[in-house]
């Protein structure tokens, strides 16, 4: 029996850092993996990923990890985000935010279509194929820990929770690894740039830095820092008002919802002080907490749930993935407009049908830092990947595993 050995919480965000530089100096060393615009912590934590599970497998040792601290990296990005969002570019967004959540409530619908044919082909039940579908692709591994139960009483099936996390394993590698692909495509393809290209950039520093407007000082580094712990604090408890009136939403959408108020507040009641929002700093943290919290949750990835899945899994994703890629060129990025902000969006819904939300900022960064900002984008895309999506997705998995 192999023998237990978890890594403690600081070790592993200590190694969740070390991943990420590791996956930078890849990108840096490798053309490939910059022109299809490929996230370092991607590259970074696949394939630590591979190692952690090679070496696991080849000492006999059951390997896990504290990941608890990770997600205190992931609120404060959302946060972050908030921050530089304007009430401005949130009533411009009001019309690609209902199109992205009709595009969403669509896919949901077609990948459960796929995915109940897959295991009816394949011999599961029908009603497994939910697993195959929403419930672990654009639901993550949350959604489809949380229905495999149900699943499971439906059915009788033995291993729907393993399934469920097989799913959406491979599906979060996917979603890492198409989106700046496909960015790459419809950008070089349409000749597509930023409409306002000397925007600030909301999340990380364009690849070239030294073209970068302001300074970065300890000074702005803990101005940014208490902004954010303040929006923290404030989505915390925006979260428990929310709770209390039956609705259960992720903490990172309240931080979200208080950057907003906080940074349009800040530059509303004090215009003259030094910037918070849109600044180099708050670029800086934005890609730090992002990097590391996706380099940690890539890294971690359990390799062993995917034994014995074989055939069905690889040609059902491999369905599901050919599927996702003509939905967002074809369909996605024509209704969006087919401007740079689609690309862009269709990026991140590469990745967010696929994974989950953090792999679809991840991607849209790696666009935006290599072709320039889109700001919008970053508000977009989380309200209806976080807010919207698992109402719309729980009620087509309920209808489909009640059927």
């Amino acid at each position: 029996m192999p023998q237990a050995f978890v890594m403690p919480e600081f070790l592993t965000i200590t190694m969740g850092i070390a991943v990420f530089l590791t996956g930078s100096f890849l990108t840096r060393q490798f053309a490939v993996l910059r022109n299809f615009n490929i996230p370092e912590p991607v590259t970074g934590g696949l394939l630590a990923a591979f190692v952690f599970w090679g070496v696991s497998s080849a000492l006999q040792i059951d390997l896990s990890f504290e990941t608890q601290g990770r997600d205190i990296f992931l609120v404060l990005f959302f946060a972050s985000i908030g921050l530089s969002a304007r009430v401005s570019d949130l009533l411009a967004g009001g019309k690609p935010l209902l199109l992205l959540l009709i595009l969403t409530i669509t896919l949901i619908v077609a990948q459960n279509v796929v995915g109940v044919f897959g295991a009816t082909v394949f011999g599961f039940p029908p009603q497994s194929g939910v697993l195959f579908g929403s419930a672990a692709l654009i639901g993550g591994h949350g959604t489809a820990i949380a229905w495999s139960p149900e699943v499971a009483a439906v059915t009788g099936m033995d291993g729907a929770a393993e399934l469920g996390v097989a799913v959406a394993t491979i599906g979060l590698i996917l979603a890492a690894l198409i989106g700046g692909p496909i960015a790459k495509y419809l950008v070089a393809r349409d000749s597509l740039a930023p409409d306002r290209p000397d925007e600030d950039h909301t999340v990380g520093l364009p690849n070239d830095e030294s073209t970068a407007p302001g300074l970065i000082t300890h000074i702005t580094l803990m101005r940014v820092v208490l902004v954010l712990n303040l929006c923290v604090i404030g989505g915390f408890f925006l979260s428990q008002l929310i709770e209390e009136t039956g609705l259960r939403l992720p903490l990172f959408v309240p931080c979200l919802i208080v950057g907003i108020v906080i940074g349009n507040a800040l530059s509303a009641l004090m215009p003259n002080a030094p910037p918070i929002a849109r600044s180099p700093t708050l670029a800086v943290v934005s890609e730090f907490t992002l990097s590391v919290f996706l380099a940690i949750s890539l890294m971690t990835l359990d390799f062993s749930a995917l034994a014995g899945l074989g055939l069905p899994l690889t040609t059902i994703l491999a369905a599901q993935t050919i599927f996702a890629v003509i939905f967002v060129v074809y369909v996605l990025f024509p209704v969006l407009g087919r401007g740079y902000r689609a690309a862009v969006l269709a990026a991140g819904f590469g990745g967010f049908a696929l994974g989950a939300t953090p792999t679809a900022i991840a991607n849209m960064t790696a666009v935006t830092k290599r072709y320039g900002p889109s700001p919008m984008a970053f508000v977009v895309l989380p309200l209806v990947s976080a807010f919207f999506v698992d109402i719309a997705n729980a009620f087509v998995i309920q209808t489909i595993v009640g059927f």
